[in-house]
C-alpha cells in the first residue's frame, strides 16, 4: 500500500515546527511520507532578521539546514517555489530552480500529495506607494537582511573615512510595529559595537534615525503604555519619532511626506504586510484582502478539505471581526494544531477546532530594555513588564522554537553554544 504524501510548502517557524512533529510522529514510523518545499537552503528565526539586518546576529551560524534537519527527523526536503496548484489531480507545481549564474539547476515539477499545507508566510506591503520597490529595502527573507546589513557596513565605511562629505548617516525606517522599533533600536546597539573595531568616528550623534508611522502611535497592536515605555526609550537613543506621516513616495535621495522630503542614505519598508500575490489565483483557493487563503476552523481552507493553510498566509477570522494576527506565537499555534488534526484524520478521530490565545506581545530594543505584556487575553493585556524579567520572555519565545525543532537537551546545547560563541567570536558580523 503506497504511503500518504503530506507536502508542505514553507520552511518558516509554522512550516518547519509542522514537518518536524509529523516526521517524527509518522516518518520515521513509515505511516507517511513527508515533503517540505522551500526556496531556500536554509531557516532562520523570522522575528530575528533585524539582527541578521545591523549583523549583531551571523546568520551563517544560527541558520538551520533544511536537508540536515529533514534527515534527522523523518522528512524529506525539496528545493522550490510554488509556481501552480492542481486541485483536481492533487498536484502542486513547481518552479524551476536556477544558479547564480541563471543556468536552470532543476527543471519545473509536480509533486502528487494527499494532504497539503500552505504555509508561504508574508511579504511587505507598499501599498504601491511609487518608488518604494526600487529604493527600499524590505525585511522579508534572509537575503534582503544580507542585503540591507552589505550597504550598512558600505555607509559606516563610508562614515568613518576623513574624505567623506557628510557629517551623519541618514537612516529611514517606515512602520513602526514590531521590526521598525526594534530595528530603529539595534542600529544603536550595531554602531556602538563597532567602536570596538576601528570605527572611531562612528560616535551616536552622527547616526540620523528617523521611524516613520503613518498612524497615530508606535507599536499599534500593542496596548498604549506598553507603546509609550518603548516610546521613551526610542527618544533617549535619538531616534526621530515621527506618527501620523505617510510617505508618498521614495527616490534614491529618500522619502517623500507629502511636500516635504526626508533625505536618506538607506530606507527601510516595514509598514504592514500581506500573503504573496499569486495566492489570489491559486486554482480557485478563496482569499481575503491581504491575499490570506481563507481557512475554517480546522485550518482547512474553506473550498478544500484536503489543503490546509497556517501563519501569516492563512486568514482565520475572530470572534470580535479582526484577523489572527501576523506572529510567530500565531504559526506555532496553528502548526500545533494541523498536526493534531491531521494524525487525527489518520486514527479516524474527530477534528480539532482553532482556538487563538494571545499570549501577549514583547518587544526587545536590544541592549537598552525589553517592554511588553504577557497573557493579554486573560488579563486585558494589563501585566506590562519590562527589564530583565521581558528580556528572559523575549528570550524564551525563540528558545521555546528551537524546543519545538529539537527538544530540550539539543536546545540547551545550542544555548551553551551560542554562549561560547559570544567569547571567542566577533560581537558583530563584519564583513
Amino acid at each position: 500500500m503506497t504511503q500518504p504524501h503530506i507536502v508542505i510548502i514553507g520552511g518558516g517557524a509554522g512550516g518547519l515546527e509542522l514537518a518536524t512533529r509529523l516526521g517524527n510522529k509518522l516518518g520515521r514510523k513509515g505511516k507517511a511520507r513527508i515533503t517540505l518545499i522551500d526556496r531556500n537552503h536554509t531557516h532562520i528565526w523570522k522575528p530575528l532578521l533585524h539582527e541578521v539586518a545591523t549583523g549583531t546576529l551571523d546568520v551563517e551560524i544560527d541558520q538551520l539546514s533544511y536537508r540536515a534537519h529533514a534527515a534527522a527527523h523523518g522528512f524529506d526536503f525539496q528545493l522550490g517555489s510554488l509556481t501552480g496548484l492542481n486541485r483536481e489531480q492533487q498536484q502542486v507545481i513547481l518552479a524551476p530552480v536556477l544558479g547564480d549564474d541563471g543556468e536552470e539547476v532543476l527543471a519545473s515539477r509536480a509533486l502528487q500529495y494527499d494532504y497539503l499545507v500552505l504555509a508561504i508566510g508574508s511579504v511587505s506591503n507598499h501599498f504601491n506607494t511609487a518608488g518604494v520597490g526600487q529604493h527600499c529595502i524590505f525585511l522579508d527573507s534572509p537575503a534582503q537582511a544580507n542585503r540591507f546589513h552589505r550597504h550598512l557596513l558600505d555607509a559606516y565605511l563610508k562614515l568613518n573615512s576623513p574624505g567623506h562629505p557628510k557629517d551623519t548617516l541618514n537612516i529611514a525606517i517606515v512602520g513602526a510595529g514590531a521590526t521598525g522599533v526594534e530595528l530603529a533600536a539595534e542600529l544603536y546597539h550595531a554602531a556602538a559595537e563597532l567602536n570596538l573595531y576601528g570605527f572611531d568616528d562612528l560616535r551616536k550623534d552622527r547616526l540620523n534615525i528617523s521611524l516613520i508611522e503613518a498612524g497615530p502611535r508606535i507599536l499599534p497592536a500593542l496596548p498604549e503604555r506598553i507603546a509609550n515605555s518603548a516610546l521613551k526609550e526610542l527618544q533617549k537613543l535619538g531616534v526621530k519619532v515621527r506618527t501620523s506621516t505617510k510617505v508618498t513616495a521614495a527616490n534614491a535621495a529618500g522619502l517623500q511626506l507629502g511636500d516635504e522630503h526626508l533625505e536618506a542614505e538607506l530606507m527601510v519598508w516595514a509598514a504592514g504586510i500581506k500573503a504573496p500575490d499569486f495566492l489570489a489565483s491559486l486554482d480557485g483557493l478563496a482569499t481575503n484582502r491581504l491575499n490570506q487563503l481563507l481557512v475554517n476552523p480546522k485550518l482547512q481552507t474553506t473550498n478544500d478539505s484536503r489543503i490546509y493553510a497556517i501563519g501569516d498566509c492563512a486568514g482565520f477570522p475572530l470572534p470580535d471581526g479582526k484577523w489572527v494576527p501576523p506572529r510567530a506565537q500565531s504559526a506555532h499555534q496553528m502548526a500545533s494544531l494541523v498536526a493534531r488534526n491531521i494524525l487525527a484524520e489518520f486514527s479516524g478521530k474527530p477534528l480539532q477546532d482553532f482556538k487563538y490565545n494571545d499570549h501577549g506581545s514583547l518587544i526587545s530594543l536590544s541592549r537598552f530594555g525589553t517592554v511588553g505584556s504577557l497573557m493579554g487575553n486573560l488579563v486585558g493585556g494589563a501585566m506590562m513588564i519590562e527589564g530583565r524579567i521581558a528580556r528572559l520572555a523575549y528570550i524564551s519565545l525563540y528558545r521555546m522554537h528551537q524546543v519545538a525543532l529539537h527538544g530540550w537537551i539539543k536546545m540547551l546545547v545550542i544555548s551553551l553554544v551560542a554562549r561560547i560563541n559570544r567569547i571567542v567570536r566577533p560581537r558583530l558580523k563584519l564583513h
